[in-house]
């Protein structure tokens, strides 16, 4: 499935960059400003691993829809919300009892209308989140809710991320915009078991600086070993004394010092 057959939403929060260390090649496929993108340092250079992403016959959850209740709805960025919600059957309280791995994405749908969001959370987490961004149809309904409102999970779709796959290696993980919320659920679930992986390398881009969300994370992140970068492309107007430029240019500056020689098995 090519980039432009994805659905728009979908499309809008991911798209796949490769770097081949050895080569020196490199391909950007153009998309709007939310992507997200997760490697495993190999031999070779870096390895990308959404695989076949957007499959929606593979790794796919059929369930009856959900109702999911929000628990608490908080500004992230500019024009950025984020969701924290809870089934309405869960047995449990702080037990979501949803099972899905990172990157994965949940179909969400008010009244007749349905949007793609990736996880923001971990599995492991108590609630599930959501990243939502104002505009049309499903996700601007969802960006205006509150406390208290429901909207239905309709099924979650995806391979997600291999995580287990490649336990004992570096990871580095990239994203733009929107594109956060499966970085953040993949690196909440490493973190959780932090003694199976070896580095942790965060490169993090937005237009502005208003524009990032999980700032007030940062700390934990690089507190508990994680290399954090984060740049803009757009500084005119702003305080800003970090890099500038487009995420992918970090890439080249973190290279060195992470473990290629490192293989899995």
């Amino acid at each position: 499935m090519s980039a432009h057959q994805l659905p728009p939403l979908i499309y809008e929060i991911f798209s796949l960059y490769s770097n081949t260390h050895a080569s020196h090649s490199k391909k950007l496929v153009k998309a709007p400003s939310a992507r997200t993108l997760f490697y495993a340092v190999e031999q070779a250079g870096l390895n990308c691993l959404a695989g076949n992403f957007f499959n929606k016959g593979a790794a796919v959850e059929e369930t009856a829809a959900r109702s999911l209740i929000i628990k608490r709805a908080s500004r992230q960025a500019r024009d950025i919300r984020s969701f924290d919600m809870m089934p309405e059957d869960a047995r449990e309280a702080g037990a979501h009892a949803l099972s899905f791995i990172p990157g994965q994405v949940a179909v969400l749908r008010v009244e007749k209308e349905q949007a793609y969001f990736a996880f923001a959370s971990a599995p492991e987490d108590a609630e599930v989140e959501f990243l939502v961004k104002r505009g049309y149809g499903a996700g601007g309904a969802i960006y205006e809710m509150t406390e208290g409102d429901r909207v239905e999970l309709v099924e979650i779709i995806g391979h997600g991320y291999p995580l287990r796959e490649h336990k004992g290696n570096d990871l580095v993980f990239v994203a733009m915009g929107t594109g956060v919320a499966p970085l953040r659920s993949a690196l909440r679930h490493v973190l959780k078991h932090r003694e199976e992986f070896g580095q942790l390398v965060v490169l993090y881009g937005a237009r502005t600086p208003d524009d990032f969300c999980y700032g007030d994370e940062v700390d934990e992140w690089e507190a508990a070993g994680v290399e954090v970068r984060r740049v803009i492309s757009r500084p005119d107007g702003h305080d800003w004394s970090g890099p500038t430029g487009y995420v992918q240019s970090l890439l080249d500056h973190v290279l060195p010092g992470l473990s290629s020689q490192k293989q899995w098995s």
